[in-house]
């Protein structure tokens, strides 16, 4: 074949290839600039049979900063879908023999854990990894200083646990059960939260970012995203008119502070300090390449990360609502496995992320200071979709979505990735068109 015809034919599949992305980057730019609920940033990534298949991203890391658009780099705190990728290191203490998914968790801690309404019962890992430990988030889930975790675990505040479902038989959301794990994490290692996660999973991958700021390159702060909402934040008055309210990681500013660690701290004594339950800061990128490696079953450029079968028992089902066995948050969650969720089990299909009903999934949703993000992929396809919003100007409950318990926003994005990446592919339509 000479050259002048594989220029030709490369030009043809550019050509076609623009045509299929351009009324999806026309559908983006419109929800980005959609006057019923302004976004301060977003980065957007599909994976189609297993590959990286499009990325596309909208203003500033910094609103008003001079030239820092946000980029596949740019690294944002992700809220939830921490709870997940902490969950894949914790799967990996877990291969090692460090860790029983149904060992009674004061084993690890050191001191008995119990819900002071149900003392008889044990409390799991599997438990806490499937929102069904009766934990509650009345009481924080965020402890700083010198606090130990024990003091406010064993404390008995009413608030702190269900006093009508025992562990193990109801699911209610409750951020506090990763806090627990985080430390547990911490006390069978013995490592500070945030640097294991670097050693078991984020470094061997050679994703920046990780869980603790603090610790950043000078190359990492900068390509990290504040988060904004327009809304302040002591009186939470929304504005849509108004500027934009930085919330979080405004640290190109400030500059990071170490000061909420201890110098003595020791590990397994807190592990909420580091957030694993919404703290992870990575980018669309990073979170691609999550994605791509569990696809992979676990292999990434060479490397076992983590083994099939860990990747199966994560996504399985360990709870599924019947009508009464827990709170769905207005239809958000159906069914769950270990730190993921399962899209699309509810009959009503309210757990579902996109208008089209065949889509079903596994990932993992977040929602914190302005930012919204979404995880979600069909490992038997090899198909994904990652969503940050790194601000929202608008309360998003007064912009819900037509069939989900997403914003309008969410859904309108999700909708347009999975129809995107659920065409045929530009070869295989032209070869079919000829």
């Amino acid at each position: 074949m000479s050259r002048a015809v594989t220029a030709l034919l490369g030009m043809l599949w550019m050509s076609l290839a623009h045509s299929q992305t351009a009324p999806l980057e026309r559908e983006l730019n419109a929800v980005f600039a959609d006057p019923a609920m302004p976004l301060a940033s977003l980065a957007v990534l599909a994976v189609r049979a297993g590959q990286v298949h499009y990325s596309f991203q909208a203003g500033q890391r910094q609103v008003g900063a001079v030239a820092s658009p946000v980029t596949d780099q740019t690294l944002f705190r992700i809220a939830s879908i921490s709870k997940m990728v902490t969950t894949m290191g914790l799967l990996k203490l877990v291969e090692q023999g460090q860790l029983d998914l149904d060992a009674d968790i004061g084993r690890y801690l050191g001191y008995t854990v119990r819900n002071p309404y149900f003392p008889e019962r044990v409390i799991s890992l599997r438990m806490l990894l499937s929102h069904r430990s009766s934990l509650r988030d009345g009481a924080g889930y965020y402890w700083s200083g010198e606090t130990a975790i024990r003091t406010e675990l064993t404390r008995g505040a009413a608030a702190m646990w269900s006093a009508t479902q025992a562990p193990g038989s109801y699911f209610s959301y409750a951020n506090l059960n990763w806090g627990v794990v985080g430390t547990i994490m911490e006390q069978v290692s013995g490592e500070r939260f945030d640097r294991l996660m670097q050693r078991l999973l984020l470094q061997p991958m050679g994703l920046p970012g990780g869980y603790y700021p603090a610790s950043f390159s000078s190359a990492e702060l900068a390509q990290l995203a504040t988060l904004y909402r327009k809304r302040t934040t002591e009186t939470e008055v929304w504005d849509p008119q108004g500027p934009w309210i930085a919330q979080v990681d405004a640290l190109q500013r400030q500059g990071p502070s170490a000061a909420a660690i201890p110098a003595n701290y020791v590990p397994g004594s807190n592990g909420t300090l580091f957030s694993p339950t919404g703290g992870l800061r990575i980018s669309a990128h990073g979170l691609g390449q999550l994605m791509l490696m569990l696809i992979q079953q676990g292999q990434y450029q060479g490397q076992t990360i983590l083994q099939p079968a860990s990747i199966a028992l994560m996504f399985s089902q360990q709870w599924c609502f019947d009508g009464s066995n827990g709170d769905t948050e207005n239809g958000q969650y159906g069914s769950w496995g270990l730190g993921s969720q399962r899209f699309g089990m509810l009959a009503d299909g309210r757990d579902r992320l996109v208008e089209d009903q065949d889509f079903h999934g596994v990932g993992h949703l977040g929602e914190a200071y302005g930012l919204l993000s979404t995880f979600a992929v069909d490992l038997q396809r090899g198909d994904g979709m990652i969503v940050l919003i790194g601000g929202v100007g608008r309360d998003p409950a007064l912009h819900p979505g037509r069939y989900s318990a997403l914003t309008r926003s969410e859904e309108r994005l999700l909708t347009a990735l999975y129809r995107q990446i659920r065409q045929p592919a530009p070869q295989a339509k032209a070869a079919q068109e000829h």
